[in-house]
């Protein structure tokens, strides 16, 4: 049933995509424009996300399947972390590449996909993967497409998805919560996530050609890693670790983490590699290659999970 419910909310994604690339193709919109909307995603929509999955009780079960959580999203960053660097050292990759193969489009999906296949009271268990990976995304990701040699923490710390992380941890370990009629605003914010990270995808594959994608060695190597070797190293390591077992629901929560491991590379990417002016169109095919393949591979993985 699970990955029934996967394919399902995959494919409705992969639909937007589409719907963002005949904007360009009928000439309603140019793939160039495309960057105010992926300004949009990284420092609004994204900001709301985090903000509305913090408006949560902090109770104690709560409390230790999200210390679960979080412990093996950190862990499991690491491991891509070296998989990516000593990967892009032996196959030559670039950042894009590197960070494709690091960096799932969890942003985008996990949480649509945990709220169908699982629940809307399951999501805030998403939210420890969320915030470590947007810890790493706007550290060491930042860092490898700017170029620069150290990380400038004044500018981390202000980044506003940072700012957001601080303000729901505060809030839901002091128990105080946002207004509702703020908290509702937020939420429909958020909700665009998704869909407006699929729209951008599409508009920029929508300026690239389509041969590129399908014929180049380099974005068949980054889906391998991406898509296939990357999971199934973590699934081994959750099967040995036996970690479900240390909490109620262990299973389902770290199923969740899982979950965000081994969805797309992230849209994030492609949006970075626009802004510091990288090729976008190559990052854009490696997210739609993961994308189309994930359709069969997440349900497979799901099944292998609860073996």
């Amino acid at each position: 049933m699970i990955s029934i419910l996967l394919v399902w909310k995959i494919a409705q994604l992969f639909l937007i995509m589409i719907l963002g690339y005949l904007l360009v193709k009928l000439r309603i919109l140019k793939t160039e424009e495309s960057i105010v909307l992926s300004k949009l995603s990284l420092y609004l929509v994204m900001t709301a996300v985090i903000l509305s999955a913090f408006q949560v009780d902090f109770k104690p079960e709560i409390q230790a399947g999200l210390i679960l959580a979080f412990v093996a999203a950190v862990a499991i960053h690491i491991l891509l972390l070296i998989i990516g660097h000593i990967s892009g050292r032996l196959f030559h990759f670039e950042e894009i590449d590197i960070a494709s193969i690091i960096y799932s489009n969890a942003g985008n999906l996990i949480i649509p996909i945990v709220t169908a296949v699982l629940g809307i009271e399951w999501v805030i268990y998403s939210t420890a993967f969320l915030s470590v990976q947007l810890i790493f995304l706007w550290t060491h990701c930042k860092l490898m497409f700017s170029k620069e040699k150290k990380p400038h923490f004044r500018k981390i710390i202000l980044n506003v998805n940072m700012i957001a992380i601080f303000i729901g941890v505060l809030s839901m370990l002091s128990g105080s919560r946002l207004p509702a009629i703020l908290n509702e605003t937020l939420a429909s914010i958020g909700s665009m996530i998704g869909p407006l990270g699929m729209l951008i995808t599409g508009m920029i594959v929508a300026g690239m050609d389509m041969k590129h994608v399908f014929t180049s060695k380099k974005v068949y190597a980054v889906t391998f890693f991406r898509m296939i070797l990357c999971p199934a190293i973590i699934l081994l390591l959750l099967k040995l670790s036996n970690a479900a077992s240390l909490v109620n629901n262990g299973t389902e929560i770290l199923l969740i983490t899982f979950l965000a491991t081994m969805t797309p590379a992230a849209s994030t990417v492609t949006q970075f590699a626009q802004v510091h002016d990288k090729n976008a169109a190559y990052a854009g095919a490696i997210n739609i290659m993961t994308t189309l393949l994930c359709i069969v591979t997440m349900p497979i993985f799901v099944i292998l999970y609860y073996i």
